[in-house]
């Protein structure tokens, strides 16, 4: 006699358990928890730590978000709790110790692609803003003073404008920029074919430093691309170029570019990402002392454009991060094959 048991009816719901979930977040976690009734979700809004993994206890699988790194001590107290399925609701994995998690049977997922639109319009606009010297302007506005000169703008399509990284976000970017009309030229060590075609490509990095009035990144944090704008990178560059980075910040040697922006050799800088933000960018520090010398003084440049890492911030880019990333955790529960897998290999740990 077969006796077929009804799991869910006998407390073997599956269950996921989310870390970091904002505010901005959960309406987006609630709609998925309404599409799948029959999934036990819980969440917090705390970090994922070694202390905080066993919150997860009796869960299936984790959905998390944050910039701290997934150490060998986080993912070993993850392990304990009974949880080895990790979705990431981002694209960096980057801060993960590949080799413990390797080592523990870990299999995780990210979410690549969530809205290559809206990082790509973030750099668009930052870099037109700057082009236009819109925050010299808003400053002059602010003290009542409504004179034009000294503060003459460029017009985007006067400017060659290069791109580094042609994926997904680059793309976009290029789209965008030729919507202004400029000319746009690009590198990637991997060319897309049809990019190729239409010449887009230059032949190297240096190539596309001495031809760009305008730059924006668009490629991972790799070691192969740490300080890639550096001392020399910048020597080449034409003077008064832009450079724009709403990728990742250790692509940046920031002393670097502060050097090139007192002296003229930079006439402006787009800065969503920074090499030092872990712990100072998403947290409120008014009337609070600063921790980041350098980084104050860039804020508070005219030429000069900050945010704290909020390029990918829009409603859409949130959705589909938290959609992408329960899907993606439920499927590896059910042993189905993840949309985005990640490859656990060796990395800087």
């Amino acid at each position: 006699m077969v006796i077929l048991i009804n799991f869910t009816e006998v407390g073997f719901m599956t269950k996921v358990f989310a870390y970091a979930i904002r505010k901005d977040e959960e309406p987006f976690l609630n709609e998925w928890k309404e599409a799948h009734k029959d999934i036990d979700v819980d969440y917090t809004d705390k970090l994922l730590t070694p202390e905080t993994a066993k919150l997860a206890k009796g869960a299936d699988g984790v959905v998390v978000y944050q910039q701290l790194d997934y150490t060998a001590d986080t993912l070993q107290a993850l392990a304990d709790a009974g949880v080895t399925k990790m979705s990431l609701r981002n694209v960096g994995v980057d801060n993960i110790d590949m080799d413990k998690a390797k080592e523990l049977g870990f299999q995780i997922t990210n979410v690549p692609v969530y809205s290559p639109n809206a990082i790509a319009e973030h750099a668009a606009i930052q870099a037109a803003r700057v082009l236009r010297q819109d925050k010299r302007m808003d400053e002059k506005m602010a003290k009542r003073d409504l004179r034009w000169a000294p503060t003459i703008g460029r017009e985007v399509r006067d400017q060659v404008v290069g791109v580094v990284g042609t994926g997904h976000i680059g793309q976009v970017f290029m789209r965008i920029m030729e919507g202004f009309g400029a000319k746009v030229i690009a590198y990637d060590i991997f060319k897309n074919p049809e990019l190729e075609k239409k010449g887009y490509y230059v032949d190297s990095l240096d190539d596309l430093y001495k031809q760009a009035d305008v730059i924006s990144l668009h490629v991972p944090d790799v070691p192969a691309n740490v300080h890639m704008i550096n001392d020399k990178s910048i020597a080449e560059m034409k003077d008064g170029v832009v450079i724009v980075n709403c990728s990742r910040g250790p692509l940046v040697d920031t002393d670097a570019v502060i050097r090139g922006l007192d002296s003229g050799k930079i006439f402006g800088f787009v800065m969503d990402t920074y090499e030092d933000e872990v712990g100072v960018f998403n947290k409120d520090w008014e009337g609070k002392e600063f921790p980041d010398k350098r980084l104050a003084d860039l804020i508070d440049r005219p030429n000069v454009l900050v945010t704290p890492h909020t390029a990918f911030y829009t409603t859409h880019a949130v959705r589909n991060m938290v959609v992408k990333a329960f899907n993606n955790n439920l499927k590896l529960i059910n042993g189905e094959k993840p949309d985005s897998p990640v490859t656990l290999n060796k990395n800087k740990f």
